[in-house]
């Protein structure tokens, strides 16, 4: 059973999604689940296999069925932990289990450190914190590199210049950087520009993501256990960089999951992850398995 509901703040309509019962069963926390930049479409195939669990997903403001009225087009993920906050007092059954992926692992952390009693396990999978590598400096260029080729030749040639950096295994080198841009067509992109230039990937629209820098004592200092999590087909490309980085700024050591950055998904976008072996895990980890 599927409700949708509306969330009314000050400057955003937020839309999401309650899988299951409210009040929950036995009084168990729900186990909300979110992305950045993705909405709660890429959350479908993961929360089918939690039927035992109330699962509640959302679309971030000004992406999917959310809208904002503060002018701004960009993803701050303070000002998406201040979304999420109102959503768990919301739902008047907090503290909950989070499982937050990419972007959303990052407002995760930032919802901790900023409200330390709303979760009670976060597993914050591939954070892009690009900002903790050791080449940073680099890495940014690598994005910079993409955005620019974004801006000059659109979506699809854009979308094949992120696909080849977020694949470069290592730090980014000078042999990253003499390498031609991808042809989008080996990719399978479209070639033909369609004119628009407000992908949130591709943009400048999350740089606030992957250059936020943790608040690692109000972190280590939160009752919540946090879990930073990591594909295993992730190693050495920049989220499996930046996620064990992230561990480590914890004190930590990041904990494998199945699969890819997206190895949570099913069917929804086209490069399907283990979903199933991904969900088992992910009960493994909140202590169910």
């Amino acid at each position: 059973m599927k409700t949708t509901h509306t969330l009314t703040t000050d400057d955003a309509t937020i839309v999401y999604d309650v899988h299951g019962p409210l009040p929950t069963v036995d009084g168990q926390s729900p186990l909300l689940m979110i992305g950045q930049p993705m909405d709660a479409t890429g959350f479908a195939t993961l929360a089918s296999h939690f039927p035992d669990r109330t699962v509640i997903t959302y679309d971030p403001r000004g992406i999917g069925r959310s809208t904002r009225g503060d002018g701004r087009v960009d993803h701050v993920p303070t000002v998406q932990a201040e979304d999420v906050h109102a959503l768990i007092e919301e739902l008047g059954a907090g503290p909950v289990d989070m499982f937050a992926s990419s972007g959303g692992a990052v407002t995760g952390l930032a919802l901790v450190a900023a409200h330390p009693h709303d979760v009670r396990t976060l597993v914050a999978h591939e954070p892009p914190l690009i900002q903790l590598l050791p080449d940073a400096e680099a890495a940014f260029r690598a994005g910079a590199g993409v955005r620019d080729i974004y801006e000059k030749r659109g979506w699809g040639a854009g979308m094949a210049a992120f696909i080849a950096m977020t694949s470069w295994r290592g730090e980014f080198t000078d042999e990253y950087f003499a390498q031609p841009a991808p042809d989008p067509g080996q990719f399978g992109m479209p070639t033909e520009d369609d004119g628009s230039r407000d992908d949130p990937v591709l943009s400048d629209r999350s740089s606030a993501v992957t250059s936020y820098r943790p608040d690692v004592d109000a972190l280590k200092a939160a009752p919540t256990r946090i879990v930073i999590a990591v594909g295993e087909e992730s190693a050495d490309t920049l989220t499996g960089r930046t996620s064990v980085a992230t561990a480590e700024l914890l004190g930590q050591r990041a904990t494998v999951f199945p699969s890819h950055h997206g190895g949570f998904v099913g069917d929804e976008f086209g490069y399907p992850g283990k979903p199933e072996a991904f969900a088992r895990k992910l009960r493994e980890v909140l202590g169910e398995g």
